[in-house]
């Protein structure tokens, strides 16, 4: 019997190294992705060789009610963590919930935004400038999308999970995995739109 529990043991020491270690590898081939995507729009937008037309498009207000959006998901995230510590479930649910409407809303309004720069004639085929644009912007969303879905993922299966080893395992990877588009989009804000605009 105490063979079997040291067995199970290593075996579960070895599921979360290997876990550790896939998300670590995860998170770096995203930092490569937006490294090449922020390397990109930058030589297309700072380097004289495509006149940018972004300055006209750029509404700082609305800019900074995204990261303010963005931010504020962060930091609900932290006291959901918090509470999941703490083994209180229900209140973890409900500030997942909170997250998951903030960045909900961020979603929405960079939508919003790009409707908008199509309607003034700002797509992404417009040229090289504007295709930088969308496409750094729009994978940062799209990840946001992504960290949303696997918010909603997380809301049911807690109660299921409780306070298990595995539910603090996944809760964890997955504050890591929203801190991260939070650093990227402060890169995006500066870069693209506070630059951008000047």
């Amino acid at each position: 019997m105490h063979n079997e529990v040291t067995v199970m043991d290593e075996h579960h020491h070895d599921n979360d190294a290997t876990d550790v270690f896939g998300f670590w590898l995860y998170i770096m081939t995203d930092c490569i992705l937006f490294g090449s995507l922020f390397a990109t729009f930058l030589v297309l937008n700072y380097q004289g060789m495509l006149p940018s037309t972004l300055k006209s498009h750029i509404n700082l207000r609305v800019v900074l009610l995204e990261t303010f959006l963005l931010l504020a998901s962060n930091f609900t995230y932290c006291l959901a963590m918090l509470d999941l510590y703490k083994q209180k479930i229900f209140r973890t649910q409900v500030w997942l919930g909170m997250t998951f409407l903030l960045g909900g809303s961020f979603v929405f309004i960079e939508v919003r935004e790009f409707i908008q720069l199509a309607a003034e004639g700002f797509r992404w085929d417009l040229n090289g400038s504007a295709s930088s644009f969308f496409t750094l912007v729009g994978t940062h969303g799209l990840h946001v999308s992504c960290g949303l879905l696997w918010i909603l993922v997380m809301i049911l299966q807690l109660p299921k999970l409780k306070g298990s080893h595995i539910a603090n395992r996944r809760m964890t990877y997955l504050g890591l995995f929203w801190n991260f588009l939070d650093i990227v989009w402060i890169f995006v804000f500066t870069i693209v739109y506070l630059l951008g605009a000047m």
